[in-house]
């Protein structure tokens, strides 16, 4: 079975790859720009003993989800799972927005998940599962977090309508919303790397379950949503944040 893991490079897109391979077998990893990036990953994924393959584009656009969904089937290995993990980051505050790049990182973050779906619509067949990596920011707004926050929104409700019409044939979506990761993305929000492990550290201390997020956490998770078992879930977004947004 082969899965694709836009996103899947870096972070905790390439964390949930690492997790998925050994179990599917065949992974597709698509990157927009980091060629060094994309080859470390690879190397991580050939290292599990799956067979890899690296899709370069730009999920951003209409024509872009459509030629990178034409390279996947070009492989020839088909496609059963889609988990969408890419993002762009823009920090910025709403009112104080290039509203030419806030518009982009909105169709980025949240009508990619629409133009993948719908370029892939013919090669995802019963069983096939689709999983939106989301994030928290979605539904608590904090400074600087509204291109990206905005977009996965959009994309949370655009996961709830797809559900009537991919039901029917067999095929799941739903999203997931790990904790607080150190990513590279989280560096580029908050200023640095520095400032990460800060806002991470301090996160950690912060949330119920008293520890910060891990790879696992929410990977596992991605996991049984591609699974047979988990069949029977459709349309939801499940929070993997050791109860943040939950209490206090």
């Amino acid at each position: 079975m082969t899965v694709l893991v836009t996103g899947g490079t870096k972070g905790i897109g390439l964390a949930i790859a690492r997790r998925l391979a050994p179990v599917h077998g065949r992974v597709v990893l698509a990157y927009h720009s980091d060629e060094a990036a994309a080859e470390a990953a690879r190397a991580q994924i050939a290292a599990t003993g799956a067979a890899v393959d690296l899709v370069k584009g730009d999920v951003g656009t209409i024509e872009g989800s459509a030629a990178l969904i034409a390279e996947v089937e070009g492989l020839g290995h088909g496609l059963s799972h889609i988990v969408h993990s890419a993002a762009m980051i823009y920090p910025t505050t709403l009112l104080g927005a290039d509203l030419v790049r806030f518009r982009q990182a909105v169709e980025t973050n949240g009508l990619s998940l629409l133009y993948l779906v719908h370029a892939a619509q013919h090669l995802l067949g019963r069983g096939s599962s689709v999983v939106f990596i989301t994030s928290m920011g979605a539904r608590i707004p904090s400074a600087n977090y509204g291109a990206l926050g905005v977009g996965k929104a959009l994309a949370e409700a655009i996961v709830r309508y797809l559900v009537a019409e991919l039901a029917p044939r067999g095929v799941r979506i739903n999203g997931v919303a790990p904790g607080l990761v150190h990513t590279t993305s989280v560096a580029a929000m908050v200023g640095g790397e520095e400032a990460a492990q800060s806002v991470v550290d301090r996160a950690a201390r912060s949330n119920p379950s008293g520890r910060a997020s891990r790879d696992a956490d929410y990977a596992s998770l991605v996991e049984y949503l591609l699974s047979p078992e988990a069949e029977f879930i459709q349309g939801q977004v499940i929070a993997a944040t050791g109860g943040v947004g939950v209490i206090g």
